[in-house]
């Protein structure tokens, strides 16, 4: 398949620019990835799809304030967005600015801290700080919202782009089916015999790139930084050994699961970088449903559901969901999709 098979035609308007007044009270749309069959309905009514002895798998991940303004010498603007903080003052980050500064140039940050570029490597830059990263962040860091969502961050989106579980700080971008979930119907899943698991694979700016080539077998995916603990392992394990199903929260989590897994579709813990691209033709070994939010066109996020689910199911359930305007990315509504047993056929 080639990228071009994944386009579909999205009103600007159905872009969600602002999370909904409740968490749970989203819209959710069901695909049936055997029968292409679509319905419609509310997040709040999740523990109706769901049966006792389920496993929803969470992505634990927390979202850092990763983007910070500033100036060069000169005075020009510059924008950092932080990929990954891999060290207690050192950054691997994206940079914009209206012209490229050099290796070793150092940069005047907001609040008074100076950067130095050390060196730039596959698109990215290696940055180091004056003072500690961590600290620097959270006073001074703006939440790093998609490029999509075109507002400035407000101090509500600190809690909002965030899931209530959310307990392990790493990513640059929110795994977002999570951001649904609320206490209340967390407690109404634990009390209807769902069981939960977490993993984290820390999201990274590098899920906004476009997919550059038609042709997908020249299509590199980012690194991304994944665990998989042991209780992780033994909560799937178990869940398929009493017949129960695998639900993955978020497409984050489906990577995850599926990175880790053995050809038999065994996990063992681990902790590595994953680039992991999954697409129609993928054969699943763990997941056997997942919930996800509404998908960039022509994007790897949107192939991976295709794989899921098959491709025409879902780009017919997508041009459902753009017919009865449900809100679309990071803020928008979200899918519960069942796997295709012939999961990767078109």
């Amino acid at each position: 398949m080639r990228r071009s098979d994944f386009h579909y035609e999205l009103p600007e308007s159905l872009i969600a620019q602002a999370p909904a007044a409740e968490r749970s009270a989203s819209r959710l749309l069901v695909l049936d990835g055997n029968t292409g069959e679509v319905g419609d309905g509310v997040f709040a009514s999740l523990p109706e799809l769901l049966r006792a002895g389920d496993l929803l798998v969470f992505n634990r991940t927390r979202v850092i304030p990763a983007r910070l303004y500033g100036r060069k010498p000169t005075g020009g603007a510059v924008e950092l967005m932080i990929e990954r903080v891999t060290g207690d003052r050192e950054v691997i980050a994206q940079l914009r600015a209206s012209k490229t500064p050099r290796p070793g140039s150092v940069l005047h940050l907001e609040g008074g801290a100076s950067v130095s570029l050390v060196a730039r490597e596959e698109g990215f830059w290696r940055v180091r700080f004056d003072r500690s990263v961590g600290p620097y962040l959270q006073q001074h860091g703006h939440m790093p919202l998609p490029p999509y969502i075109d507002r400035a961050d407000e101090d509500a989106d600190r809690e909002r782009y965030q899931t209530v579980y959310a307990d392990r700080p790493g990513a640059v971008a929110a795994p977002t089916a999570g951001l649904h979930f609320d206490t209340s119907l967390l407690t109404r899943l634990q009390r209807a015999g769902i069981e939960s698991a977490f993993v984290t694979l820390h999201v990274g700016a590098g899920t906004f790139l476009p997919v550059r080539s038609d042709n997908l077998d020249e299509h590199r995916m980012h690194a991304e930084r994944m665990i998989l603990d042991q209780a992780a392992c033994d909560a799937v394990s178990a869940t398929h050994r009493r017949g129960g199903r695998v639900v993955a929260v978020g497409t984050t989590s489906v990577r995850t699961l599926e990175s880790a897994a053995a050809r038999d579709g065994t996990l063992a813990p681990c902790e590595k970088d994953t680039r992991l691209f999954i697409r129609p033709g993928f054969r699943f070994r763990v997941v056997d449903a997942m919930i996800t939010n509404f998908h960039l066109p022509e994007s790897t996020l949107l192939m991976l559901v295709s794989a899921f689910a098959g491709h025409d199911n879902v780009m017919r359930a997508y041009a459902h969901a753009v017919g009865q305007r449900y809100r679309f990315f990071s803020y928008g509504d979200a899918m519960f999709v069942t796997r295709r047993e012939a999961a990767g056929e078109i």
